[in-house]
């Protein structure tokens, strides 16, 4: 993700604020009433007013005006708030509210929360793998093979559905052992095949091959059967 990208969005107002920061705020060490005085800040800020006095924030709100000017001393001071100094072009001071730290924390706890879910789902789509071999094996695995798996996994970086997707073409070519497997991916490898759809398409293309082949070489004998790739044979 760009985060340069995705905070421009924020002030673009691409991105839902209020949802946003609702989901994080807590996470990122906000209580409720500072979310609430930074989502009121947020609205006088939308509607062009960039500096809101604290008494206009405290009017919205059931709390003392002394109490939201120490809300926002307190955000300001922690790294959530930021004020900002500035002269016009004719030359008038002005100082003005900007919401682009607590955008950026808001980030950071979205990247960081979206990496922890990629990372769950990966390790239960490996874990799957495992599964669906011992399914089709119809017995537990072996240390060797379940070695094997894992080597598949974190060494060649083989995606745990390409390797499903090889079990799958040993079973229907029935060669249901490792070797054979081990050798659909070296191959799908080296000829760059990355996914599911990819190998897919490899298999379609190689069996009109071999059925075209088959065609010419036995042009009186009929066959139903499906031609599979001989993968230790190549």
């Amino acid at each position: 993700m760009d985060k340069k990208m995705f905070l421009s969005w924020i002030e673009e107002g691409v991105v839902p604020i209020p949802s946003f920061l609702f989901t994080y705020y807590k996470k990122i060490g906000l209580t409720d009433l500072e979310c609430m005085v930074l989502l009121h800040i947020y609205t006088f800020i939308k509607k062009g007013n960039d500096f809101p006095t604290h008494v206009e924030i405290a009017e919205r709100m059931c709390i003392s005006t002394e109490k939201c000017a120490q809300l926002i001393g307190s955000l300001v001071q922690r790294g959530y708030l930021q004020i900002i100094n500035g002269k016009t072009a004719d030359d008038i001071y002005f100082e003005k509210y900007s919401l682009q730290p607590l955008w950026s924390r808001l980030l950071d706890e979205h990247i960081l929360n979206e990496k922890g879910e990629i990372q769950a789902q990966k390790k239960e789509d490996e874990g799957n793998v495992f599964t669906m071999f011992e399914q089709e094996f119809a017995r537990p695995l072996s240390p060797i093979e379940i070695e094997t798996i894992t080597m598949w996994l974190d060494n060649d970086h083989h995606e745990p559905s390409l390797i499903k997707a090889a079990l799958k073409e040993a079973v229907m070519s029935g060669k249901l052992n490792f070797r054979y497997i081990d050798r659909i991916l070296f191959e799908w490898k080296k000829n760059g095949i990355k996914t599911v759809e990819q190998a897919q398409e490899h298999g379609r293309k190689f069996r009109i091959h071999q059925q075209q082949k088959r065609n010419l070489d036995e042009p009186r004998k009929r066959t139903d059967s499906i031609p599979f790739y001989n993968w230790l044979e190549n």
